[in-house]
């Protein structure tokens, strides 16, 4: 499948410096901020650099070096913040129906709370 990226939505702005963000941590690839509107006490936003629209497109097309660097600052991060020994939950949500809201690949870290089931049967 070929993806249409939208570089005028919300994330691409952040990697411009059009808007401003809380970081997190950022390195060559990835840039991990704190979300504005947290769903948890601790609600941190992963995303690539690269123009990837959602988990899919970013795992088929981004180099190894993107993909490593992403994945590493992940856990980079779970560490840094001490999400281990509690436990933590990380979502992409993909298309419509994962109720993507941003078309730019992102993943939420979250924790600092019981966060419930993932999903309830419809």
């Amino acid at each position: 499948m070929a993806y249409a990226y939208d570089d005028h939505n919300i994330f691409a702005k952040i990697l411009r410096g059009e808007i401003p963000n809380s970081t997190v941590t950022e390195t060559e690839h990835t840039l991990a901020f704190n979300d504005i509107a947290p769903q948890a006490p601790t609600h941190v936003l992963v995303i690539p650099k690269g123009a990837y629209v959602c988990a899919d497109h970013f795992m088929a097309e981004a180099s190894d070096a993107e993909l490593l660097d992403f994945h590493r600052t992940v856990a980079r991060i779970v560490a840094d913040l001490g999400l281990q020994a509690d436990g933590y939950r990380t979502i992409a949500n993909a298309g419509s129906h994962g109720v993507q809201e941003v078309p730019h690949y992102h993943l939420h870290i979250l924790a600092g709370r019981p966060l419930g089931r993932m999903l309830d049967k419809a």
